[in-house]
């Protein structure tokens, strides 16, 4: 098993920056850990993800805005987002993958998401 926490989200204005954190526990190895966002009325997407190795990926809307990153042994991911747009709004998950299944997903273990709202 793995527990996961998200911290940071809050209530921003466009333009704003915004680093999220995802606490892990629980099972030591993860192959890899990600992002994940659902806004209103739509589906969950996938926004970044960082492998055991380093390895990222990112969604084509947050690419040279968002950074993924990792500390030793993936105890905690942190998405750092720059120049916020309302289109970002949406509750944030983290998300971990135990064994290698493509870094946009599926995903094995979720935490319970943070809200961030951008304001025009």
């Amino acid at each position: 098993q793995v527990q996961l926490v998200e911290s940071g989200g809050g209530l921003l204005q466009a333009g704003d920056s915004l680093r999220l954190s995802c606490a892990a526990s629980g099972r030591t190895f993860r192959f890899a850990m990600g992002w994940f966002r659902q806004a209103p009325g739509k589906e969950r997407e996938f926004v970044a993800s960082i492998t055991w190795s380093g390895d990222t990926v990112y969604a084509d809307s947050v690419k040279g805005r968002f950074t993924i990153s990792g500390n030793n042994g993936m105890k905690a991911v942190y998405l750092q987002m720059n120049s916020l747009t309302p289109e970002d709004t949406a509750t944030y998950y983290c998300a971990a993958q135990i064994a290698s299944r493509g870094l946009r997903g599926p995903y094995d273990y979720w935490g319970q998401g943070t809200q961030v709202t951008v304001s025009s």
